[in-house]
């Protein structure tokens, strides 16, 4: 089988999106498939129009979309145009279209012309990220017609697979049939996150962490992560954890308003900002935290959409805790695989984190039941198994169609 992965921007760019995909293919070619991807013209300047990265090759399609309706007709035109070219170089079977939307408009395109299946995989929804990112509001003209663009897509691919229940169920409530969709939840590659790491303990005595009860996030600093509520928990939880410090690592477009904000608490000295790391030295820093925390806001994207991190940090047997909303309610069992804490409260915050760490006599079961968790139930060598059957009966559908 030949799958065609078509991709808003993939390797050697880190992110989210990137591990996931990056997880996905090496996990299909783990079956005996054969993988290649074409990258859209946001994932920026390439050094070639075809380039083999990890193992994995990547068509890229020219940099730069021009702002306006008119600039995204024509970058939708521009990465149709590469797909199509790389169809005639890779032949495929089917066409694999990953969120957002615009990457399932240009697949329509060129799935349609080749007669070829498709299906659309979302991850969130493009309209619900922009709100979370604070680049949209929900009352916009633009969120609207993403919205309506994306039920528009899903209606025309012959199936779609999405990341968690959240957003099967609000498709379904658009009146998508539920037999077209598939879960495909997020999961872990154990080969890059099976393993506990170990304790730098010259890492931790550079940044100050030797005996301190160590709160960490490791991510993107975006605004519904809610990071602004951590760092506002903190002098509640000094107050009656006087050891406890907050390691942040990564960055984003809340760095500076964080680093602001961490500036002018009564305990900066509690809180090490340490930017962005490369992707092969992250462990080194999961190994100096006691604590995960996710405190994401509560807002239409976290209720619907399910992280990749916490699931990373139990895979690596860390303790996570994190806030009361959907998306993290698929991912963690309250006292049994982690700590979930009302959303939007930096008391709640520091009162769930400070109960944590006064008693750690179950510290070392949560951690082997939140590993056994992803283990068995969000590990992509079985996670993938989920397209299978669905690759199958569209490849079948599209040879009796052509007969």
């Amino acid at each position: 089988m030949r799958i065609l992965h078509i991709l808003d921007h993939g390797l050697p760019l880190q992110s989210g999106y990137t591990f996931r995909t990056r997880a996905i293919l090496k996990a299909q070619e783990g079956l005996g498939w054969t993988v290649a991807a074409v990258t859209g013209p946001r994932h920026g300047v390439a050094p070639a129009s075809v380039e083999s990265i990890d193992g994995l090759t990547f068509h890229r399609t020219a940099a730069g979309v021009k702002p306006g309706p008119v600039g995204e007709v024509a970058g939708i035109a521009a990465f149709a145009k590469r797909i199509e070219s790389a169809v005639d170089a890779f032949k495929p079977d089917i066409l694999h279209a990953h969120s957002p939307v615009i990457d399932a408009l240009a697949a329509l395109i060129v799935a349609r012309k080749r007669k070829l299946p498709l299906v659309y995989e979302i991850r969130a929804f493009w309209e619900d990220a922009a709100v979370g990112n604070g680049t949209g509001t929900a009352t916009s003209l633009r969120y609207r017609a993403t919205r309506a663009l994306e039920t528009w897509a899903v209606r025309r691919a012959h199936a779609v697979a999405v990341i968690c229940e959240g957003l099967r169920g609000d498709l379904v409530a658009r009146g998508i049939a539920a037999d077209k969709i598939t879960v495909s939840p997020n999961g872990v590659d154990l080969e890059l996150f099976g393993t506990a790491p170990p304790r730098d303990d010259a890492l931790g005595a550079a940044l100050g962490l030797d005996g301190a009860d160590v709160v960490g996030f490791i991510g993107s600093f975006y605004d519904y992560e809610g990071l602004d509520d951590l760092i506002g928990a903190m002098p509640a939880l000094v107050a009656v954890r006087p050891k406890a410090r907050l390691l942040m690592v990564g960055g984003g477009p809340m760095e500076a308003a964080l680093r602001a904000q961490a500036e002018a608490s009564p305990v900066a000295d509690a809180i090490r900002f340490v930017g962005r790391v490369p992707h092969e030295e992250v462990e080194r820093y999961y190994g100096l935290v006691d604590i995960l925390a996710y405190p994401r806001k509560r807002m239409r994207l976290t209720d619907l959409v399910t992280p990749l991190k916490p699931l990373e940090a139990m895979a690596q047997g860390r303790l996570v805790a994190a806030s009361n909303v959907g998306g993290h309610r698929e991912l963690i069992r309250d006292g049994e695989t982690g700590t979930l804490f009302p959303p939007d409260d930096p008391q709640a915050i520091a009162d769930a984190l400070a109960v944590m760490f006064a008693d750690r006599s179950d510290w070392d079961e949560r951690r082997a039941r939140g590993r056994d968790f992803v283990k068995t139930e969000r590990n992509w060598s079985s996670n993938i198994r989920r397209y299978d059957p669905l690759y199958g009966r569209l490849i079948a559908a599209a040879a009796r169609e052509k007969r």
